[in-house]
């Protein structure tokens, strides 16, 4: 039998304007955050420092313990989807890491009139290594 487990639940928050996500920690995960449109500036005490614009992707595995905030850098409103993924046990204890990937770097194929941008593992014959 498999050891893992999959919690089919979606927890939409909507903040209010201007809010960002303000100083908070995070231990053992990776948060995956995909920005729409606007932009968000990402700070953490490891020393990372980054601004996401649309189309642009970040992983931040928070292992151990990151403390992060993430705040609007521009007037226009900010949309993005940000997927928490829940680390194995055996990575719970891992250095925090961070990464950004500009919408340029990100693969995008397309087929039947239908484009993805590939943003982990491989899609349409287009594979993404981090």
């Amino acid at each position: 039998m498999f050891g893992r487990k999959i919690t089919q639940v979606v927890l939409a928050v909507e903040q209010s304007e201007g809010v960002g996500a303000q100083v908070r920690r995070s231990i053992g995960q990776q948060e995956v955050t995909y920005m729409l449109n606007g932009s968000f500036e990402h700070e953490d005490f490891c020393g990372h420092k980054g601004t996401i614009n649309p189309g642009d992707l970040q992983w931040m595995t928070a292992g151990r313990g990151i403390v992060h905030c993430e705040m609007p850098s521009s007037d226009e409103p900010g949309h993005g989807l940000q997927l928490w993924v829940n680390l194995k046990s055996l990575n719970k204890m891992v250095a925090p890491r961070y990464q950004e990937l500009q919408s340029k770097t990100i693969p995008k194929p397309s087929r039947d009139g239908v484009t993805v941008a590939v943003i982990s593992g491989e899609a349409l014959g287009s594979k993404v290594h981090f």
